[in-house]
């Protein structure tokens, strides 16, 4: 069964019909041709899937379609500010927090959403916030440190 729905995806407003029981990473992936939103598990168990929906992260493969409507939306497409890199991106390329690259979308969406909540986390409260992004290639340090970097730079351009 097929569904309209309104949402917002990365600022722009899209009227779309589609398959209710359709997973939002599918849609996104499949039908909108965004794909740096990447399946890692299918199960919500990795958060390589993670996107930003009314500003919170989810993993987009545990999300249907039908209940979208109203949606805003953000993927790793969407974090640009403008041509410029958004804070969490420019420290991941300078601290070396990306290796293969394919955990990276996710750990860059749920490090934006703490930096939304908390400009001034500890490295536990990146930790925690991290705990449900895998990465098989790097031991977290790296990109710990990216999100401390971002966290400086965003409470510097705040003050």
């Amino acid at each position: 069964m097929k569904k309209q729905i309104n949402i917002t995806l990365n600022g722009r407003r899209m009227r779309l019909e589609v398959p209710a029981h359709r997973l939002l990473l599918d849609l996104l992936r499949d039908e909108i041709a965004l794909t740096g939103t990447k399946e890692g598990c299918g199960t919500g168990d990795c958060g390589a899937c993670t996107v930003l929906l009314n500003g919170k992260p989810v993993n987009s493969c545990l999300i249907l379609s039908g209940e979208l409507h109203g949606a805003d939306i953000v993927t790793i497409e969407g974090l640009k500010i403008g041509p410029e890199f958004h804070p969490v991106q420019k420290a991941f390329i300078q601290d070396g927090g990306a290796q293969c690259g394919y955990c990276t979308p996710g750990m860059l969406m749920m490090s934006k959403a703490l930096l939304d909540e908390n400009l001034n986390p500890t490295e536990e409260d990146i930790r925690f916030a991290l705990s449900g992004n895998l990465c098989r290639c790097t031991g977290y340090a790296k990109i710990i440190q990216a999100v401390q970097d971002a966290a400086a730079e965003l409470r510097a351009r705040n003050v």
